[in-house]
């Protein structure tokens, strides 16, 4: 079996500069924080948020408006990094992270804060696609697991921080303080970048997808609106729902017609017809619901319906941070030990889908204990998902797409959250009003905050809570029969060899080892 699976610390990889590699993903892993962070931070902070500026009906929004926005970024931001080097387009999104933090932290109402995230999440998108890019610039697709574990551990220890910063921000400063925060913390990435990775050549001028890049981004903001709004504002067979389906349809057409015929597409289509990449990319697309929804409505239901506050209710994301961390890492170290990682995913995602069950089942009395241990589930469902999806991608498409590549596989999760998130948003609003119209005639149930649920006599709220919690249920049922439909999915996936050597010309390499690479793309 040596000679199949060799030991990942052998001489195979005695050629690589680890000094410098050490330095990288250091670099690459505060870039990732910062980013992931942005997409979790203002989850405690929403029932207040939206007290002060609106009402329980756009809670959603706060969430939506940034995994849109990084999920439009994602392609965009991945394909730039091939094309013109991971150091300035990584450098480049954090002034756009950056600025979005600096509207959120003035915005005045809450449309004027969704557009601040929306800015945040253009920005937070590219730097999570190319910092997991720029791992596959200096390592081998063998030990490309361990680090993109190490990855994923970087990202659950976002989920668990950035609601625990939140709620405390919230609770004992100010909100606007939630995104001032990031001003030092991107300062001091950039500068961190600017020595860690090395700026390429310049070489000839490449043509950008820019009609392509706009009908994916009309395509997607079309179907999050759809989401949002069908059903719900509008009947889905409104003259509104139908010149969105139009829309829809339009964009869809214009992407695949320009993806055809650009010089440089932004999403290859030959990618479609790699076995593991669409296998991977569902999976991720159904795993990245799950994730936000959790994220999104957990902390919600532990201040609204418990009633605990905001920095309390950020401690319940902890136990998944726990479990994704562990798993995320411990399948990183199996994949680089035995090159094997096709039945991490099929297993994990049955986990996903037990915990989404037992989710379920919450009532505002369900012991705090049982919750933990449902998130602590949910974690372990998740961890394995993220690092086998982006080394299986990265192992099976040609180098010179490996920033497009591993750029999808973030982009479908977060399609999947931002979808997710907006179609369980509209999903709870109507459950809101069924179960709470009769307990609350003549006000707008959606339109409720937690202080004003706290405000209420015993009796009124206990009935409201318990409105609010089945209301919660066919979200988390709804959750649970997807995650069994990805462990199906990923029992498609082909699990191919895992090189110990790099595959092509990566910055990292000398000028005579380049000359002796070029030419090796691994075959489907």
């Amino acid at each position: 079996m040596s000679d199949v699976h060799p030991n990942p610390d052998s001489s195979a990889d005695d050629a690589l500069d680890w000094t410098r590699i050490r330095v990288v993903l250091s670099a690459v892993a505060v870039t990732l924080f910062l980013a992931s962070l942005g997409q979790t931070v203002v989850t405690t902070a929403l029932p207040t948020i939206v007290g002060e500026l609106g009402g329980l009906d756009q809670i959603t929004w706060v969430i939506t408006a940034y995994l849109l926005a990084a999920t439009v970024a994602a392609p965009i931001f991945g394909k730039l990094g091939d094309l013109f080097g991971r150091k300035a387009i990584l450098q480049s999104g954090i002034i756009v992270f950056l600025t979005g933090s600096i509207f959120c932290s003035l915005a005045p109402n809450i449309w004027l804060l969704v557009l601040g995230r929306a800015v945040q999440g253009l920005g937070g998108g590219g730097l999570i696609v190319v910092s997991m890019a720029t791992i596959a610039d200096v390592l081998p697709p063998r030990q490309r697991g361990r680090f993109q574990g190490l990855m994923g551990a970087v990202f659950g220890m976002s989920t668990v921080i950035g609601p625990l910063a939140g709620g405390f921000i919230v609770q004992h400063i100010n909100w606007h303080w939630i995104f001032l925060m990031n001003l030092p913390l991107g300062v001091l990435v950039f500068v961190v970048l600017a020595f860690a990775l090395e700026t390429p050549e310049p070489g000839k001028r490449p043509k950008i997808d820019y009609i392509g890049a706009s009908c994916l981004a009309l395509l997607l903001s079309v179907l999050v609106i759809v989401a949002s709004l069908g059903g719900q504002t509008f009947a889905w067979d409104s003259a509104t729902m139908l010149a969105l389906y139009a829309g829809a349809v339009t964009a869809l057409i214009g992407f695949l017609v320009a993806e055809t015929r650009a010089p440089e597409p932004l999403l290859p289509l030959s990618l479609f017809k790699i076995n593991n990449f669409i296998v991977s990319n569902s999976v991720g697309f159904i795993t990245g619901i799950c994730m936000f929804t959790t994220i999104t409505f957990v902390p919600f239901f532990m201040q609204v319906v418990k009633g605990v506050s905001p920095s309390a209710s950020g401690m319940f994301t902890f136990p998944m941070m726990v479990g994704l961390i562990t798993a995320s890492t411990l399948s990183g170290q199996f994949m680089s030990r035995t090159g094997r990682y096709k039945y991490l995913p099929v297993f994990s995602t049955l986990l996903l889908g037990l915990a989404m069950t037992l989710m379920a089942t919450l009532t505002p009395h369900t012991p705090n204990g049982l919750i933990v241990l449902f998130m602590l589930m949910t974690g372990l469902g998740i961890g394995p998902v993220m690092g086998v999806g982006v080394t299986a991608i990265q192992n099976c498409v040609p180098p010179r797409m490996v920033g497009v590549g591993t750029a999808s596989a973030n982009m479908f999760r977060m399609i999947g959250g931002s979808l997710g998130t907006a179609a369980f948003g509209a999903l709870f609003a109507v459950g809101l009003s069924r179960h709470l119209g009769d307990v609350l005639p003549g006000t707008n149930p959606r339109g409720l905050s937690a202080q004003t649920i706290a405000a209420m006599d015993d009796g009124m709220r206990e009935a409201v809570v318990q409105g609010i919690a089945h209301a919660l249920h066919p979200v988390f049922w709804s959750a649970a029969v997807l995650a069994c439909i990805a462990s199906g999915i990923a029992m498609l996936m082909i699990e191919r060899p895992l090189s110990d050597t790099l595959p092509g010309a990566k910055v990292s390499r000398t000028p005579a080892q380049t000359a002796q690479s070029v030419g090796q793309t691994p075959a489907e």
